[in-house]
């Protein structure tokens, strides 16, 4: 408990400059401790007690009204998740969530569909971005989707704090912004991937395409792309013509009950362009259901493999993880607040508790990889057993 204690620690003296005062400073530090305690609700009320504190006063003001900067905070959370994960191979993928509430009053609140729920609800949500590497994975940005029925309403917005600078944007803007600011901080990254919310949308293929990010998204079955014959094709009409031999069996990676191996199949698009890019549908057929094919739309390297973009496909799945700790273990949507701001106060500060998860199962990671290694399989040979 102790070292675990120092950890967290350390990590809120990465952020207690963003601060203006000790108050709230002191108040992060058991704001983070409590979100990565045992708690089955980690709310206003549960997190005052865990510090010993009759009422919530003390963390609603951390959240609504004290003086820190909630934008340089996800900042170091970021550097934080890079200097403990990051590899030159590292993937971002960018994926939303719903936070289910009560009410009318919460910023950005109304029914819309969640995908958490698999339903319309009465909910907020979040656009957020991931980052996975082979040493790990955590959310490193966010963004609070806000309806057109919020931003036509400047009224009902400032009752919400939310600024009258504050625009609609959707969410394919929200992930535009969280990767450009991935790409301003040099962020350590290879690929993007997406589900197919994201990926069917051609205006952000094509803006990842001129800033030369490589990506495997998702797409929907009717999707048109240029085949190398320059016509127009659907993405399943053009996998179908495809061979037989085309189709590998290959893993998308470790799932929950082993290897999640699936049947995959490529078609080139475009001839291959000057600046060393080239295009790709991707395919993913279940081997038990022959039917169910998902299909993906890729750019990157002309020298990159099948088994490189399946990788990438299912590396998709990390976000999801990220979400299940962050909820589960972090607090992500166990929030009280109604103010815009709160809201991105209370999801980075859970981001940060995630964020240390990852950097201790990292560390654990490669210290059991480092003793399993030093650990001789045989013991040499002494003279006396020699003899």
């Amino acid at each position: 408990m102790e070292s675990w204690s120092e950890g967290i620690a350390d990590l809120h003296a990465r952020i207690g400059h963003r601060f203006g005062r000790s108050e709230p400073r002191d108040r992060a530090l058991d704001y983070l401790r409590g979100l990565l305690a045992p708690l089955e609700r980690k709310n206003g009320w549960t997190l005052a007690e865990q510090v010993g504190q009759l009422r919530p006063d003390g963390v609603q003001r951390l959240l609504n009204h004290s003086d820190w900067d909630e934008n340089a905070v996800r900042d170091d959370v970021r550097d934080f998740v890079v200097e403990t994960i990051g590899t030159k191979d590292g993937i971002l993928i960018g994926d939303d969530t719903g936070f289910v509430k009560k009410g009318t009053k919460s910023a950005g609140v109304q029914r819309q569909y969640s995908g958490t729920a698999g339903r319309r609800e009465n909910c907020q949500v979040g656009t957020f971005l991931a980052y996975a590497s082979t040493r790990g994975r955590a959310l490193i940005d966010r963004e609070l989707y806000l309806p057109a029925s919020w931003t036509d309403d400047r009224a009902r917005c400032r009752a919400a704090k939310i600024g009258d600078e504050v625009p609609f944007a959707t969410k394919i803007e929200h992930l535009k912004w969280m990767l450009q600011r991935a790409l301003d901080a040099a962020v350590p990254f290879a690929w993007v991937t997406t589900d197919e919310a994201y990926g069917q949308v051609r205006h952000f293929r094509s803006w990842l395409e001129e800033r030369k990010v490589a990506y495997v998204v998702a797409t929907k079955v009717n999707d048109t792309v240029t085949g190398l014959d320059g016509w127009q094709y659907r993405v399943d009409e053009l996998i179908a013509t495809r061979p037989k031999q085309a189709w590998k069996p290959l893993s998308a990676g470790a799932g929950a009950h082993g290897q999640r191996i699936y049947h995959w199949a490529r078609a080139a698009l475009r001839p291959r362009q000057e600046n060393g890019f080239g295009h790709w549908v991707l395919a993913r057929r279940n081997i038990s259901n022959p039917a169910d094919i998902a299909y993906y739309v890729c750019f990157g390297p002309v020298s990159t493999r099948l088994k490189d973009l399946v990788k990438v496909a299912g590396a998709r799945w990390a976000v999801e993880e990220c979400f299940q700790s962050a909820k589960g273990e972090c607090g992500l949507d166990h929030y009280q607040v109604r103010h815009y701001r709160a809201w991105y106060r209370h999801i980075t500060l859970a981001m940060a508790a995630l964020a240390y998860l990852t950097a201790v199962r990292a560390t654990q990671a490669a210290k059991g990889a480092a003793d399993a290694t030093n650990t001789t399989s045989y013991p040499s040979a002494s003279p006396k057993s020699a003899a």
